[in-house]
């Protein structure tokens, strides 16, 4: 599982996209694609915004990678590129936190404007994220329940060998006491006929 960008864009009333802040962790591919690849995934994240309805979420499959895109009602937007195995929902939680922040730390009215934005949080979120199991409970949980379920079954199955055993001892112990019963009486015959007096 893997991110690769995490962009912060704002819809203009005209239609027009603005890319506000970017962060992208491009070191999985080669030194000399990361330049196309970094503006492949800027155009991509335009254009999905652009064709996102205000207050919409979507996510776009594209081979083995995965873009989803948030666009709040007042048309700011945040969209991220990851592989195909990273989990939707902590994706969704992502965009959300990442646009409630921008939201908070930047005025309104610099959204339009574009230019250089400060919003040094977007290469944290990029980062913390990477692995969704350390970023998002829910994962985590899950991660937990996982283990917690692989140790039961181990468990149960160590339980069912051991009852296998203990009924082999007990079918053991049966026949031993069947012999223990007529080495008895044998015995007893054998020591009848020489009484002590």
């Amino acid at each position: 599982m893997r991110l690769y960008s995490l962009t912060v864009l704002f819809k203009k009333a005209d239609g027009k996209v603005l890319s506000l802040k970017a962060a992208s962790d491009l070191t999985s591919f080669g030194y000399f694609q990361r330049g196309s690849v970094q503006e492949f995934m800027t155009f991509s994240s335009q254009i999905l915004v652009e064709r996102t309805q205000p207050g919409q979420r979507s996510s776009v499959k594209e081979q083995e990678y995965v873009c989803h895109v948030y666009v709040r009602s007042d048309s700011l937007a945040a969209v991220l590129i990851s592989d195909h195995e990273y989990p939707r929902r902590v994706s969704f939680t992502l965009l959300n936190k990442v646009v409630d922040q921008f939201a908070m730390e930047v005025p309104q009215h610099q959204w339009a404007q574009g230019g250089d934005i400060t919003f040094t949080a977007l290469e944290g979120f990029l980062s913390k994220y990477q692995d969704p199991k350390q970023a998002d409970a829910m994962c985590r949980l899950q991660q937990d329940l996982d283990e917690t379920k692989i140790i039961l079954h181990d468990t149960i199955d160590a339980v069912l060998a051991r009852g296998e055993q203990l009924d082999d001892l007990v079918a053991k112990s049966e026949g031993l006491s069947l012999q223990s019963k007529t080495f008895y009486k044998t015995a007893r015959k054998q020591n009848s006929c020489c009484a002590i007096m």
